[in-house]
């Protein structure tokens, strides 16, 4: 109850020893387990009467619908496990091996398959042709000019200053007097 080891009690004991006296010690001890007796006598009485309490209110009733109504069997879960474990259990079948000819809708999809693969081809070979093309074209007009290096605004030719770039509303700034 309050995880007290043999060790513990024999420390309290010869405490007890010590400051009560050999004499009141059994007188002592008594006195604890009439005590102790009392205490669990009335926490049975209380769970009793907490225990008749539910009965007449129905608690108990309510909870054993609850019970019931949340059981796996109502609630259709008996079922679902039931699913999941043939599922764990299900073993694919055996490989078969495939015919060598297809037959019927099989030549369709063998046909379409073979369509397919050469007009892939073809626009493979289009895209490489169109390629080559242009590499061709860029190696007959020779290397690519060097782009310009960038300008400020004040090296531009034709560029707006900053005065001209300010609008005419706003006021100039006037310069800061020293104290």
């Amino acid at each position: 109850m309050f995880d007290i080891g043999w060790t513990e009690l024999l420390v309290i004991g010869v405490v007890a020893l010590i400051v009560v006296g050999p004499k009141d010690l059994p007188g002592m001890f008594r006195t604890l387990g009439q005590f102790t007796g009392k205490m669990r006598r009335m926490a049975r009485d209380f769970q009793r009467a907490m225990d008749e309490a539910a009965d007449e209110s129905g608690v108990k009733q309510t909870a054993s619908d609850l019970k019931t109504m949340t059981s796996s069997k109502n609630l259709g879960l008996d079922k679902l496990k039931n699913a999941a474990d043939r599922f764990d259990k299900w073993e694919p079948p055996k490989s078969v091996k495939p015919a060598d000819k297809p037959t019927g809708v099989g030549e369709n999809t063998a046909k379409l398959k073979e369509n397919q693969a050469l007009e892939a081809q073809k626009r493979l070979a289009e895209a490489r042709a169109s390629r080559e093309a242009k590499a061709a074209e860029a190696a007959e007009l020779g290397p690519a000019p060097e782009p310009e290096p960038m300008r400020t605004a004040r090296e531009r030719p034709g560029a707006p200053t900053a005065r001209a770039a300010r609008p005419k509303n706003m006021p100039k700034k006037k310069p800061a007097r020293g104290r």
